[in-house]
């Protein structure tokens, strides 16, 4: 497709709403992350505009989404993709003694089954895994583990930060975008 048309089709997508956000987020996302040779540079600018203010009208799972989609593109991720509070919102509610299972699906863009099995794995492994793929801050993590199992020992605490700090970001990354193609499969 000409990069005129191209152009042309992601803004018809962009005047169609809300319902459409998230497709139009993930196409220029793609767009973006695989810049065609014949396409202008000046095109790129508002490509990244067009991400950014999708990004502003999608759900939290479908930010998660993106942010793993973008990745390899870690400044173009930053610069369209607003900053995530999901690993703040994981350490209020389990402060809160609130549910995490919601909460954790939201900022790790799983369903709640999932999000309850790794809250529920004894090892704690899964959850390390997907917390440093989702890219939440070792702290952040670290404060979500011992809020979300206040009554495991400090021997197990460690052992799911060591965890976390063994796992590759490629690796967990590559781990969590199994798991939600699995889910979209089973779906």
């Amino acid at each position: 497709m000409a990069a005129s048309e191209k152009l042309s089709h992601l803004l018809q997508l962009a005047d169609q709403g809300p319902a459409l956000r998230a497709a139009l987020a993930e196409e220029v996302a793609d767009l973006l992350t695989a810049w065609p040779a014949d396409y202008p540079e000046s095109m790129r600018a508002v490509c990244e505009a067009l991400l950014a203010k999708a990004a502003h009208d999608i759900d939290a799972p479908t930010r998660a989404r993106l942010r793993v989609q973008l990745y390899e593109h870690p400044e173009l991720a930053r610069r369209v993709l607003p900053r995530e509070t999901g690993a703040q919102a994981l350490i209020d509610a389990a402060r809160a003694g609130e549910n995490l299972v919601t909460t954790l699906a939201d900022a790790l863009g799983v369903d709640v089954q999932m999000a309850a099995h790794m809250l529920e794995e004894e090892s704690g492994a899964m959850l390390a895994i997907a917390c440093k793929g989702a890219q939440i801050e070792r702290a952040a993590f670290s404060a979500l583990a011992l809020l979300a199992h206040p009554a495991r020992d400090r021997a197990h605490a460690f052992a799911m930060l060591d965890a976390y700090d063994r796992m590759a970001v490629s690796d967990a990354i590559r781990q969590l975008r199994g798991w939600c193609a699995k889910q979209a499969t089973a779906a």
